[in-house]
């Protein structure tokens, strides 16, 4: 990646993990959108697989000290997506919102499958928050993650030359 396009997908980066911690408490939606998992899925799709699962790792272990749950789950969660989206990117992924959104939709139905089957405690359910709630939460932010991407349009479109 040029060094400009860098820039433009680190203040896209920023953008979105301000979002994450300044709208998404204002919503108070108990299943709102997951802007950080939008945030490193942009990041994901434009790097290699290696230095995808890096920034998953420490943007998980970021998210797992400032959440209450425990520890690890989002880390070993954000890295397999961030991995699989950057691997997947050669086959799939273009500048379609439709294919964005699918993106975005599978990517926090995936992390929120991870999590839940990592940082469970024995005996909690698991089919019912997999079934019901993790779709929710990965059509919210689906569509809050295109939206993002409309408006962030001209930061993330490569300079022509």
């Amino acid at each position: 990646m040029r060094p400009l396009d860098t820039f433009r997908v680190l203040v896209a980066f920023l953008v979105l993990v301000l979002l994450q911690y300044t709208v998404r408490p204002m919503l108070g939606w108990p299943y709102g959108p997951d802007f950080l998992l939008v945030a490193l899925l942009v990041v994901s799709v434009r790097v290699r697989p290696g230095t995808a699962a890096v920034v998953g790792l420490l943007v998980g272990l970021v998210s797992d000290s400032i959440a209450t749950g425990p520890f690890g789950g989002a880390a070993l969660a954000m890295t397999i997506v961030a991995f699989g989206a950057s691997w997947l990117q050669s086959v799939v992924f273009s500048d379609d919102l439709m294919v964005n959104a699918m993106l975005f939709f599978v990517g926090e139905w995936a992390f929120a499958g991870i999590y839940l089957l990592v940082s469970r405690s024995p005996g909690s359910p698991l089919l019912l928050p997999l079934v019901a709630w993790a779709p929710l939460t990965a059509a919210v932010t689906a569509l809050f993650g295109v939206a993002t991407l409309l408006v962030l349009r001209p930061i993330l479109r490569p300079v022509n030359g």
